[in-house]
């Protein structure tokens, strides 16, 4: 079965991905009010998100912040887990105290949080199999980049225990940017530091609100769904390519050519 998916651009031009079975061959075009022109998405940079896409830490963050916030008189709500993922350390830190309840400041939150993970990745973040393989594969073809909503040390502590450091031209994290995911700002960010248009890059994403960010900034967006925290349906739809696993990477981005 074939779909046709429109991406709202700028102007008169708006992106089309049409994606006609099997769909991890989508191909993508430019056009105008007088249809179809030419086709211009070309990969030339990748921008993978971290947590869920490289490092298996959703259900470590989740852990954390019930503990915290049960530990100072807050009460956790189901939805909460899906809210947060994706907003900035501010953000995230606000909605434990204001929704949640948690008796501390956003401020003491936030570094209680943070500090908790910290200790976790002293023993080596949990890197998720071939993640590191595969950002080094990609990066013989493209710059790559990482727009996360992990505060910078754990940002750098993947990236130093990947050995990956030197070769990650460019990370950023949210809290660097005036907003978190789902705005696009992270992943516009890391394009403007990479010196790449946006719509020339490839985005990697797990989260509705990883999608929702890096779909909002125009990548070409390359699922790899959360099995713990599933992203909504209809966002995953949005997507250029669907895979199973980091390491089917390399090959999805061929195919969006």
């Amino acid at each position: 079965m074939s779909t046709e998916r429109v991406r709202p651009g700028s102007g008169d031009r708006t992106l089309v991905c049409r994606s006609d079975a099997p769909r991890a061959e989508p191909k993508f075009h430019e056009v105008s009010d007088r249809g179809i022109v030419s086709t211009v998405i070309r990969v030339d940079a990748v921008v993978f998100d971290l947590d869920g896409v490289l490092v298996d830490s959703e259900r470590m963050w989740d852990e954390v912040r019930r503990a915290v916030v049960a530990e100072h008189g807050g009460q956790w709500r189901e939805e909460a887990t899906r809210a947060i993922q994706g907003m900035s350390t501010p953000e995230w830190a606000r909605y434990l105290v204001e929704e949640l309840g948690t008796r501390l400041t956003a401020d003491e939150v936030a570094d209680t949080v943070i500090g908790r993970m910290a200790a976790r990745y002293e023993s080596g973040p949990p890197i998720l199999a071939g993640a590191e393989e595969t950002v080094r594969t990609v990066a013989e073809r493209h710059p790559v980049a990482i727009a996360s909503s992990s505060p910078p040390v754990l940002i750098e502590a993947f990236l130093s225990a990947a050995r990956l450091t030197d070769l990650v031209r460019v990370a950023v994290s949210s809290e660097q940017v005036d907003a978190g995911k789902p705005s696009p700002d992270v992943y516009l960010e890391a394009a403007r530091r990479l010196d790449i248009a946006p719509m020339r890059c490839a985005a990697v994403e797990d989260s509705t609100n990883g999608l929702r960010a890096a779909l909002a900034a125009r990548m070409a967006v390359v699922a790899v769904p959360n099995p713990h925290f599933p992203p909504d349906p209809n966002v995953l739809a949005e997507a250029a390519a669907v895979i199973d696993d980091i390491t089917e990477l390399p090959e999805a981005l061929r195919r969006i050519r």
